[in-house]
């Protein structure tokens, strides 16, 4: 009996939407070739590892600021971003959202 019905993985469920943009960033890198996945999942891993250690890791905020850390060694050994750099960006971030009103996107100012 044919099935005609064609089932997909399910999509990735994010609590924020900065996890699944940080999340599409490492994946894009990936199929762009900077970086080979199973490197990328080892390195995570130790990133993971690292910050459990300290305490538990909850899945949201924790697993993509580990997520977001791995990247930025990522970029920062490649020489894509300079880590003063990176520091920058992540400040000017931070910034960017504390004034931006509840409610309305968070932008940079330009």
């Amino acid at each position: 009996m044919n099935d005609c019905h064609s089932y997909a993985a399910p999509e990735p469920v994010f609590a924020e939407p900065w996890h699944a943009q940080v999340f599409a960033v490492a994946v894009a890198l990936n199929e762009a070739g900077r970086f080979d996945w199973p490197d990328w999942a080892t390195r995570f891993s130790q990133t993971l590892k690292r910050h459990g250690l300290e305490r538990d890791l909850d899945g949201g905020d924790d697993y993509f600021n580990a997520w977001l850390e791995t990247l930025e060694g990522f970029l920062a050994e490649s020489g894509d971003a300079l880590p003063a750099d990176l520091e920058t960006t992540r400040d000017a971030w931070e910034a960017a959202y504390l004034t931006t009103p509840h409610g309305r996107p968070v932008r940079l100012p330009k």
